[in-house]
């Protein structure tokens, strides 16, 4: 055998061996498809287009980390499936084993670490708030003894929980079932704010039918690493995530990806969101790590 079949063998047998040790990637090797999780409303991360197929700045990323495993594993074709998800069971599918990537808009927290493993982040985000747009409202303190509202379930709603209690703001806190219904509460008067990561916040926001009657105002409250999931019974899987990532950042792909989703226009309106990407975000891709602080 020549010393460039010897390297081939070598390689594959190395493929071949990450396939089966690991059971999401045995799983999609022998099926020959992948699940991929997605949400209904969080815009530019994962929407429906006019014609209810996912789309957004994860699925992109989702879709490059996908033909990095169907390469990895050899196989000559992939077929995608797609698992709508809400913010409610995004962990549970993949814990279920019901999809192999979330492709979302979910944040790495020690929470979640205990039951499903997150790649090098690609959004860096954090909880402000939307207010009406004549709203003197600039802070947290500012709704001391008003209502405010946020999705069910969030690390946003955890953090305004957390902060009212702890320093006696004595705000009325409101859960929603999901971001559109929450804009709906501040649009019909039945909340003075909705507390979310700012990135949906201005997705949302461009949705609206009068979105110049909305603002978003405030600091960051809290810091939100935002991550595709996987199984943390697969570090092989894992493995072959985070190499993809580092060659999309390594390589600038993902700057382009970001560009298309957050500087230009983009459905459902084709408005754009003009959101350069921030400080936080370009520093950890300096060197890029799914270790993050919170």
């Amino acid at each position: 055998m020549s010393n460039t079949s010897l390297l081939v063998a070598v390689a594959l047998g190395g493929i071949c061996g990450a396939a089966h040790a690991g059971p999401v990637l045995d799983r999609i090797r022998q099926t020959g498809k992948i699940t991929l999780a997605h949400r209904e409303a969080s815009i530019p991360f994962s929407y429906l287009d006019a014609n209810k197929r996912p789309i957004g700045y994860a699925m992109d990323m989702c879709a490059k980390v996908t033909e990095a495993i169907r390469k990895q594993l050899a196989l000559s074709a992939l077929t995608t499936e797609y698992l709508k998800v809400t913010e409610f069971n995004q962990v549970e599918m993949i814990e279920q084993n019901k999809a192999d990537l979330e492709c979302g808009a979910t944040s790495n927290s020690a929470e979640r670490r205990e039951k499903v493993a997150f790649t090098i982040p690609y959004y860096i985000t954090g909880t402000r708030f939307m207010v009406r747009a004549d709203s003197k409202i600039t802070d947290l303190r500012g709704f001391e003894g008003l209502t405010l509202v946020s999705t069910y379930k969030t690390p946003s709603l955890a953090a305004i929980t957390r902060a009212n209690n702890e320093r006696l703001l004595r705000i009325n806190i409101m859960q929603a079932n999901d971001h559109v219904q929450a804009a709906e509460m501040i649009e019909k008067e039945q909340a003075d704010g909705f507390a979310m990561d700012d990135v949906l916040l201005y997705g949302v926001l461009s949705t609206r039918p009068a979105p110049n009657k909305l603002k978003v105002v405030g600091k960051f409250l809290t810091l939100e690493p935002l991550s595709i999931v996987m199984s943390k019974k697969d570090p092989e899987l894992k493995a072959m995530v985070d190499e993809e990532m580092r060659r999309l950042i390594s390589s600038r792909e993902a700057y382009a990806i970001y560009d298309r989703w957050f500087t230009k226009p983009i459905p459902p309106n084709d408005h754009a969101l003009n959101i350069p990407m921030n400080y936080l975000l370009r520093d950890l891709w300096k060197y890029p790590t799914d270790n993050v602080p919170n």
